[in-house]
């Protein structure tokens, strides 16, 4: 049911990502009207909701390169928020010296970490055991 609910929210970030960036700044920052996006903000939301759908919907045969790298994210997130906050605003933003973070950016940027790992974890389980797998073709291989 999770992997389904993030599969969910991956499409939406790739189709309509502007609403989940306006999600976030309202998070984030005392004053989200005054965020000026760069071009590229848009096309990294749906970077990101890409990558979730691609290494939840792919398992275990998806990219080890891309889930290593997410995974590796997840943990910079969890356990050094701030630079990766500075270098994302950076990123995304034209005026990020004007802009005002609210007080619980590093919990919520450690939370988004979490996120992160649970896809990496999520992608690498699979809905049934391989062996469950390899018996359950090997019985329908056998009844035709």
């Amino acid at each position: 049911m999770l992997r389904k609910l993030l599969i969910g929210f991956g499409c939406v970030e790739i189709v309509r990502p502007q609403p989940v960036i306006d999600m976030c700044e309202r998070i984030g920052l005392e004053n989200p009207d005054e965020a000026q996006l760069r071009p590229q903000a848009l096309l990294g939301a749906r970077l990101e909701g890409l990558i979730f759908v691609w290494l939840l919907v792919r398992g275990r045969t998806g990219s080890t390169v891309v889930s290593t790298l997410l995974g590796l994210a997840g943990i910079a997130l969890v356990l050094l928020p701030q630079p990766i906050i500075e270098l994302s605003q950076r990123l995304v933003y034209e005026n990020t010296d004007e802009l005002e973070l609210k007080p619980w950016i590093e919990p919520a940027a450690r939370a988004l970490g979490g996120l992160y790992l649970l896809v990496v974890v999520l992608s690498k389980r699979s809905d049934e055991p391989d062996g469950a797998a390899s018996a359950k073709s090997a019985t329908s291989s056998e009844s035709a």
